[in-house]
């Protein structure tokens, strides 16, 4: 069984349906999303039913990104509908083709407001949208860590776990990895990848919104197949 992190797709699902191909998910693939699944790109619809659709059939782990929190915060207050529009949620009322959030499917808003996680654990690796404070456990992260924080270098977390994240755009279209933590979101909704990342073999594979692909070791720079 592979163990295999996407980084953020905001909306971006022409680069998620290549890099499915790509890389050949299997039933038996635990797939690891890190969050930030709406706005910006053009097809969060057909992103949000991919995940949902993965989600019942096979070992999908979906994890919880700010973009997510915005949108669901901005169901319920007029000031956080125009933060949220403005940060991208345009994008998702028109993959939508609506003008109001209380138009988007049920199940859609069942699978953001239930089936997300704020992190999650194996015995080598943690996995986080944006980033962890290195001397608290999981369970203890506050919000802002999880969520917002830039990754900028962190320092080895106290569990000695490797940590997997998104959130902080690579323009470089590469990962940026510094040993034990790793960040992953290679900038997919403007003009970047999005990066599949195994995390026990450290192979990537790499598709973008234009159905170009590439791959390489996280250690290596991409070349193309």
């Amino acid at each position: 069984m592979r163990t295999l992190a996407i980084g953020d797709i905001h909306g971006c699902y022409n680069a998620l349906a290549a890099l499915e191909a790509y890389v050949a998910f299997e039933a038996e693939d635990r797939i690891i999303t890190l969050g930030d699944y709406v706005d910006r790109g053009p097809g969060t619809k057909q992103v949000l039913e991919w995940l949902i659709h993965r989600d019942s059939v096979g070992n999908l782990v979906a994890l919880r990104g700010n973009h997510e929190l915005m949108m669901i915060a901005a169901r319920d207050s007029k000031f956080d509908f125009e933060d949220w529009f403005a940060c991208g949620g345009s994008a998702v009322l028109d993959s939508y083709e609506v003008s109001n959030l209380d138009e988007l499917p049920d199940k859609h808003w069942d699978f953001l407001l239930s089936r997300l996680l704020p992190y999650y654990e194996t015995k080598t690796h943690f996995f986080v949208h944006a980033n962890a404070s290195p001397d608290l456990p999981l369970p203890e992260q506050p919000e802002f860590m999880l969520y917002w924080e830039q990754f900028d270098d962190p320092p080895p977390h106290e569990s000695g776990r490797t940590m997997i994240c998104g959130h902080t755009s690579q323009r470089s279209g590469k990962p940026l990895d510094v040993g034990h933590a790793t960040c992953i979101d290679t900038s997919a909704c403007r003009g970047g990848w999005l990066t599949c990342l195994d995390v026990d073999t450290r192979f990537c594979w790499q598709a973008n919104e234009s159905g170009d692909i590439r791959c390489f070791w996280l250690n290596e720079g991409p070349s193309d197949p």
